[in-house]
Formats: structure tokens, C-alpha cells, sequence
């Protein structure tokens, strides 16, 4: 039978458990054997303190830090200073920008309209923005006239070009015709389109801008002018083709008319077919209109007949009471003459 032989490694100047156990018999709470060493701890433990007293068996932080705590106050610090930034950056930028947008109720120079077209104007509870794309061909107090030209780059469609275009040239126009020296301000609005004319937009944030060829779209025309009523503002909107005029009717006419549902269900033909729908309904509610009509009239005969009857039995039991009445009158008077002719028998 094999021997096996344990071999136990010591390292060198480990000690014993007898001298462990020997050691810790000497070493004080200061961890020193020292008996001048141990004193001199003493004594400055005595003269600056002692650290905290730590029970690893404790249910708080054995280390004696309060972890819990620190993470807590840092994080409501870092979310109030956030907030506090955040506040106090949007404080600033919007104090920022009314002190250097232009108003140009009070200046209406190339300067101060180009500068309004770059940083907005105030409209509303806030600052409309205007396309980045845009040249100022007059500003001029002197000829009372305000022209600009402006390229929408971020709409996709007629109807959102139109209506984000209205809000822009009334913000700008209203701003400038307050300005006692400008009468008129025209705003003309451009569209970049590919080759199968859909509309371009930029992309990735704007880094990406259209190459589209730019295209008219609309015209809006402000005028300023002065009546017995006060001051009037009037809006024309010019430069609208007939394309565009149909794609914006589509646009905002509703997707669930008759003529559409049917069109989409039966084919080409279902706009005559809902005509046809539409028409016998129109011929329907006639006929019902008509059958009406003719009940009324019945029903105003039958009730003039009865009315008539009505007043002929009237008449007819006047008739009768009269003849009852003369009857009786004929009786009173035949009993009268009976009566004198007795009384003048018995008299003679």
C-alpha cells in the first residue's frame, strides 16, 4: 500500500501560533508592543481624540461613512444646480434676444430686417422664426415699403407651406405696418422641388440642404391705410397657380366624402356612380317632399269639408229651433184667440 506524505510549506518568519497567540497577549488597543511607543499613543489620544468607535457587527456602515447620505445630498445638489442652469439659461436667452432682436415697429432699415429675419420676431407669447434662405430686396421708411423674399426649406406640402407662410408674413408684416412710416410689406415665399416636383426639405439637422431649383409659391401683400374708422390692415394673396390652388383644395377638403369611398372601392367609374347615388337620393327626398305635399292638401280638404259640414248642421238646428219657436208662438196665439172668443161667449 502507497504512503502518502503531507508536506506542510512555512513561510519564512511566519510565526507560530504559540507566538500569535503570545503576541496578542502583549499588544494593546493602541496596536503596539512598545511600552513607550503604547504610552506616547496614549497620551496623544488623550490630547486630540480618538477616531469613532466602529462595531462591525452593527447594522450601520461598519467603515463609519454615511454613504447613503452622501449620495443622497449629492444627487438633490446636482439636480438642483441642473435645474437652477437650466432656468437661469433660458432666463438669459430670452432676455438675450429681445434686447437684440430688432423691432421694427420703431426702425424699418435693410439692417434692422435682415437682423429680425435671422432672429425672429415677437408674435404671440414667443418669437416666430423665419427660413434661413431669405433676401431683403427694400426696406425703406422713405418709399414706406418693406420687401423680402424667403425660400421654405422645412415643409413637405402645399397646405404646411401655405400655413406656416401666413403665420410668417403676418408676424413680420404686423410688426413692421406699426411703424408709422411703412404703409406696405410684401412677403414672397419660394420652394425648392426636384425634377418630379415634390418638395425638398433639409435634412439631419440642417447640415443637409436641398439643391432643388427654387420656385414661387405664393405672395402675401400687406397694406397699411387710414380711414374714419381708424387704421386698417388688409391682406392679399397673390402668385397662387391653379396647380397649386387644386392641391390645397384636396388638401383640406375631407378624404371621406361619398365620391371618395365609393371611388376607392368600385374603381374610375365610382365618382359618376356616386353622382347617380346622390342624385336618387336628391330625387327621393323630391318625391317625399311631393307625397308630402299632397297629404297636407288632403288633409286641409278633409278638414275644410268638415268645417263645412259642421256649419251646415249649425245652420240646420238654427233652422229647427225657429221653426219650434214659430210653432209655438203659432200655439200661443191659437190659445189666445180661443180664450177671447170663450170669454166673449160667456159675456153676452
Amino acid at each position: 500500500m502507497a504512503r502518502t506524505t503531507e508536506v506542510t510549506r512555512t513561510t519564512r518568519g511566519a510565526l507560530s501560533g504559540d507566538e500569535a497567540e503570545e503576541l496578542f497577549t502583549v499588544v494593546d488597543e493602541t496596536g503596539h508592543t512598545n511600552e513607550e511607543r503604547a504610552r506616547k499613543q496614549h497620551l496623544r489620544r488623550r490630547e486630540v481624540g480618538t477616531s469613532v468607535d466602529v462595531d462591525p457587527l452593527a447594522g450601520e456602515d461598519p467603515s463609519g461613512a454615511d454613504t447613503d447620505r452622501l449620495i443622497t445630498r449629492s444627487a438633490v445638489i446636482f439636480v438642483t444646480v441642473f435645474l437652477a442652469a437650466v432656468v437661469l439659461l433660458q432666463v438669459g436667452w430670452g432676455y438675450v434676444r429681445r434686447v437684440t432682436t430688432s423691432t421694427l415697429a420703431e426702425d424699418a432699415s435693410m439692417r434692422s430686417v435682415v437682423s429680425a429675419l435671422t432672429m425672429g420676431v415677437e408674435w404671440g407669447g414667443g418669437f416666430t422664426q423665419f427660413p434661413s434662405e431669405f433676401t431683403v430686396q427694400e426696406a425703406d421708411e422713405n418709399t414706406h415699403r418693406i420687401e423680402v423674399t424667403v425660400t421654405d426649406t422645412s415643409s413637405t406640402s402645399e397646405l404646411e407651406t401655405f400655413a406656416t407662410a401666413q403665420v410668417q408674413a403676418s408676424a413680420l408684416s404686423v410688426n413692421a405696418l406699426l411703424n408709422p412710416n411703412i404703409d406696405t410689406v410684401i412677403y414672397h415665399v419660394r420652394v425648392r422641388c426636384d425634377e418630379d416636383g415634390h418638395y425638398q426639405k433639409t435634412r439631419f439637422f440642417g447640415f443637409l440642404r436641398p439643391t432643388g431649383t427654387p420656385t414661387p409659391f405664393i405672395t402675401y401683400v400687406w397694406t397699411k391705410s387710414d380711414t374714419e374708422e381708424g387704421v386698417r390692415f388688409d391682406c392679399a394673396i397673390t402668385g397662387m397657380d391653379t396647380k397649386t390652388q387644386t392641391r390645397l383644395h384636396d388638401a383640406i377638403t375631407s378624404k371621406s366624402t361619398p365620391a371618395t369611398i365609393i371611388n376607392y372601392v368600385i374603381g374610375d367609374n365610382g365618382e359618376q356612380v356616386a353622382k347617380n347615388v346622390l342624385s336618387a337620393a336628391q330625387d327621393a327626398d323630391a318625391a317625399a317632399d311631393a307625397a308630402q305635399q299632397l297629404i297636407d292638401e288632403a288633409e286641409r280638404k278633409k278638414a275644410e269639408q268638415e268645417a263645412a259640414e259642421a256649419a251646415a248642421a249649425a245652420e240646420a238646428a238654427e233652422a229647427e229651433k225657429a221653426a219650434e219657436d214659430a210653432a209655438a208662438e203659432n200655439d200661443a196665439q191659437a190659445t189666445d184667440a180661443l180664450s177671447e172668443i170663450e170669454a166673449t161667449e160667456s159675456g153676452n
